[in-house]
């Protein structure tokens, strides 16, 4: 054969080669783009094995019996189902749990592929205990709510600012409302306070928020699924806009924070392998407004009320009380 034929024969075969692999990529960058966005996860890849690989953590697990047996008692609660028409039209479901005559109202936002009941099961004796009406939205493309896509906190800003305005709507202002989300549902709530939000809004409770979709998906792909993050991040910016119409880095919790006037308590557990502590680090940092920081030693994604109850419930009656004793909302 000669040299010049095999050059061509062997160019052929490396690039018919790379063509493979490239199809293989792009595959896997579509199904982990429709495992972080769609509401339906794609088939091919088991639901189970696939969160654990993205957050990069067993440690649910080892406490999922008793998160899901606090999950079925919330959800036995007598609660009032609410629904509202966001602003793009998507129908949201939320549930209202409230004692006799509450002190003050928390509009909850749960995390990626997860559930009110699940998110927050462990927390609510402590909230109803507080005199706490809690509104718990589901999340749009998850549970009973609309939509056909999730959009890490980037749409849901705006989910949460109907649910704030409803909320003022129907308390007449007269209570103070916080607005606490735990991982997605974190992010969510610290977007939306660049935008516009009801008075009587006077706290942020954000429990292991990340930055960004961009910054999350970067830390989970390189360091959880061990790909390479540059060649992933043009593409699943692409596939991202076309779903959410935004670009994956096109809105932050540090921008946002950064003209934030609603004071915020930040909370997350050192050993978040999901999450990284250093994201929370990154937003109290930016935060313009009053702030609290409370970091708990030891405690994975979303763990940190099992691991220091204790301290978790102190640092929320204080920050409640610091902003209660504003002359608003005195009685």
């Amino acid at each position: 054969m000669k040299k010049h034929t095999k050059g061509l024969l062997t160019a052929a075969g490396i690039a018919a080669g790379a063509a493979v692999l490239g199809a293989l990529y792009n595959v896997t960058i579509h199904k982990l783009v429709e495992l972080a966005l769609n509401r339906e996860e794609p088939k091919v890849i088991d639901p189970e094995k696939g969160r654990d690989l993205i957050m990069g953590s067993s440690e649910l697990s080892k406490t999922l019996s008793t998160i899901m047996d606090r999950a079925a008692e919330l959800e036995q609660r007598d609660s009032e189902r609410l629904e509202l028409v966001a602003h793009d039209g998507i129908t949201l479901v939320g549930h209202w749990i409230a004692p006799p005559q509450p002190k003050r109202v928390i509009i909850a936002m749960h995390g990626w592929r997860s559930s009110w009941s699940h998110d927050f099961g462990m927390i609510a004796d402590f909230w109803y205990e507080q005199g706490c009406a809690v509104l718990y939205a589901e999340q749009r493309a998850q549970g009973g709510s609309g939509g056909d896509y999730m959009g890490f906190g980037v749409l849901e800003r705006f989910d949460c600012r109907d649910w704030a305005t409803f909320i003022h709507e129907r308390t007449g202002g007269k209570l103070p409302v916080y607005l606490a989300g735990i991982s997605m549902g974190a992010t969510t709530v610290m977007m939306a306070t660049a935008l516009e939000l009801p008075s009587s809004v006077c706290g942020i409770l954000a429990d292991c928020g990340f930055t960004s979709p961009h910054a999350i998906w970067k830390h989970v792909v390189e360091e959880n699924l061990h790909l390479p993050y540059g060649l992933y991040s043009a593409a699943a910016s692409e596939l991202y806009k076309r779903k959410v119409q935004f670009k994956a880095d096109e809105i932050c919790c540090t921008d946002a924070l950064r003209n934030c006037t609603i004071p915020v308590l930040f909370i997350h557990g050192t050993d978040d392998r999901f999450v990284p502590v250093e994201m929370t680090y990154e937003n109290y940092k930016a935060c313009a407004a009053e702030k609290q920081l409370f970091v708990v030693p030891g405690a994975d994604h979303g763990l940190s009320y099992l691991v220091d109850r204790e301290g978790y419930e102190t640092a929320v009656k204080e920050f409640w009380q610091d902003r209660e004793g504003l002359k608003s909302f005195k009685k």
